[in-house]
């Protein structure tokens, strides 16, 4: 039989374009930060940012024209309050049926679950539900977030330009990552929180070779967003006055205070998820808006989770009990709105729920102080403690009160609030990060062991070998002689069935066992060249011993083969 070794150089006879997609394919296959992964991470975060654009105008246009229609229609407004979440929802379960779509599995804990187990692949009909979802949602006048819808959209694009390209897994997972981040600099006007957020919240490591195209989507989504929607600052209405130092003692006990609203927040919202379980999508989402809608008609100040709202109400002085009511409604709201499954994120009334909280927690300085000057910084830190102690998420909200309010004074300040918030919600009140309580509850998987992690960042095309011999149906004999002369080559044998082809690894038999044969065959199986070292793992972890051959479109045919040494090698590297 015919034997020849397969020529890599042949890559050149290649179209250009699917040479280029070749060299792209290897080079992000690596762990490590490149010129392609950059760019990589800069188209992904324009398509999710203009995705995320699109969104924002839907809903701005949904509650302009769309439900603005219903208030020509009444004298009054509080039938408009209340048939707006009514209506949204049955919009929600129309759309829910065409696409054959049961339960609601989206959002950022769903996304953290995909990005952990899936490489970050996004089924396309949970990203068509969230889009549409959530537009309705947030139009409807439900105290749920946009970042929600940000984070899966962004997510779900990027993800798809790695899948249409059929890039590496590793590097998809970092696209992933680089939609994320875009999709919520895009939604909120703030990159640095967005890269801190993927990194801390999404993807809980620091790698620098994911820092670098993660942070490039995020200015890209940033300067998207201004361009259309302008240098904006959504919190830059709540200014930050200077305190005294005798102040900073009542910013420990501020901490504490919202330590325990958080903790009650994620309890109460772990609860009525809990508690209506059994009950069907329908009812559920017809519930919720009906709690939203009866609220809404009482206090229209409770709807929504929108910061010019608050700004709006701040700007009418309100009185304590309106204040109070307004806090208390809104976190009310946000539980039943969230906890009965309507699309929409946790961190929007999070922050607003703070807002409120800090606002109200500043009251009882009042006979010490003109409550009016402090009342936007308190509001501040109180999206800081709350936003710390649901997510668990210190560093992602220090940023994102500092970004969104253009007011970097506020660190110190804003550290003497978080920590005790975080510390009291974890340690005395043993609260978890909402996400981690909500994929629990849904059973979504999300926690991994060191060694996948680490194979995972590498794929398959950056460890195979190359050079190797293929025989096809070759007699021991040839192979023999072969072996003889290169003792060390990497010999594969290619046997082709009516209705299957095998390969098998072809080596000396050093067994010495009495009667044994001069060679020995070892069954491969295969994996597509998107595929990671985990992959490998998992098919010669049993035996330790043996190789995996690498294809690239149909199964026959072999572009590589990595043997179990090679394996063991990646797993002995200290830099990962």
């Amino acid at each position: 039989m015919k034997a020849f070794v397969i020529d890599y150089l042949t890559i050149v006879s290649l179209p250009y374009h699917t040479m280029w997609l070749s060299v792209l394919r290897h080079e992000v296959a690596h762990p490590r930060t490149s010129v392609q992964l950059c760019l990589l991470g800069i188209v992904g975060g324009v398509l999710a940012a203009s995705l995320i654009i699109v969104f924002r105008l839907c809903v701005e246009w949904l509650q302009q024209y769309g439900f603005g229609t219903l208030r020509a229609w009444f004298n009054d407004e509080w039938p408009v309050w209340f048939l707006m979440p009514l209506i949204s929802v049955l919009l929600i379960l129309t759309i829910a049926y065409i696409t054959g779509f049961k339960h609601y599995r989206m959002g950022i804990p769903f996304v953290i679950h995909r990005v952990k187990h899936f490489y970050g692949f996004v089924p396309f009909r949970t990203t068509i539900n969230q889009f549409f979802g959530g537009m309705l949602a947030l139009a409807g006048g439900f105290v749920v977030g946009r970042e929600g819808p940000s984070v899966h959209l962004g997510a779900a694009s990027s993800s798809f330009l790695g899948q249409w390209m059929r890039l590496p897994y590793n590097s998809i997972r970092i696209l992933a990552g680089c939609g994320i981040a875009a999709g919520i600099s895009a939604s909120f006007n703030t990159p640095f929180a967005a890269v801190i957020f993927v990194m801390e919240v999404v993807l809980r490591e620091y790698k620098i070779h994911i820092f670098v195209p993660v942070m490039l989507a995020a200015a890209c989504g940033s300067v998207m967003t201004r361009l259309v929607f302008g240098e904006i600052n959504e919190l830059s209405f709540l200014s930050f006055a200077a305190f005294s130092e005798w102040m900073y003692a009542y910013l420990i006990v501020l901490g504490i205070v919202l330590g325990m609203l958080a903790t009650l927040f994620n309890n109460q919202l772990m609860r009525v998820m809990k508690l209506f379980r059994p009950v069907s999508m329908i009812w559920r989402l017809i519930l919720a808006a009906i709690i939203t809608g009866g609220v809404g008609m009482l206090l229209p100040d409770a709807l929504g989770a929108n910061f010019i709202d608050v700004e709006t109400l701040f700007e009418r002085d309100p009185g304590t009990l309106l204040l109070l009511g307004v806090l208390a409604a809104k976190v009310v709201l946000a539980v039943f709105a969230i906890g009965l499954g309507v699309p929409g994120g946790i961190m929007g009334p999070v922050m607003v729920i703070g807002m409120l909280a800090g606002a109200v927690l500043l009251i009882p300085l009042s006979t010490f102080l003109n409550v009016d000057d402090y009342t936007s910084s308190f509001a501040l830190l109180g999206v800081a403690g709350m936003l710390t102690a649901v997510l668990h998420a210190p560093l992602a909200a220090l940023s994102a009160v500092m970004e969104l309010s253009y007011s970097p004074q506020i660190i110190l300040p804003a550290m003497l609030v978080i920590v005790p918030a975080y510390v009291t919600s974890t340690q005395f009140l043993g609260n978890r990060s909402i996400f981690i309580r909500q994929l629990d509850y849904q059973n979504l998987p999300y926690a991994i062991t060191s060694i996948r992690e680490s194979l995972e960042k590498t794929g398959v095309l950056a460890a195979m070998e190359k050079d190797f011999k293929l025989f096809h149906d070759a007699p021991d004999k040839a192979i023999e002689n072969y072996l003889s002369k290169s003792p060390t080559a990497l010999v594969v044998q290619q046997s082709r069935f009516e209705l299957d082809v095998q390969f098998k690894q072809v080596q000396f038999d050093v067994s010495l066992e009495h009667g044994a044969t001069p060679l020995s065959y070892h069954q491969m199986e295969g994996l597509h060249s998107q595929s990671t070292l985990h992959e490998v793992y998992e098919k010669l972890k049993n035996a330790r011993a043996g190789a995996v051959y690498i294809y690239d479109g149909a199964p026959d045919q072999i572009i590589g083969v990595i043997t179990w040494n090679v394996l063991q090698s990646f797993l002995q590297r200290a830099q990962y």
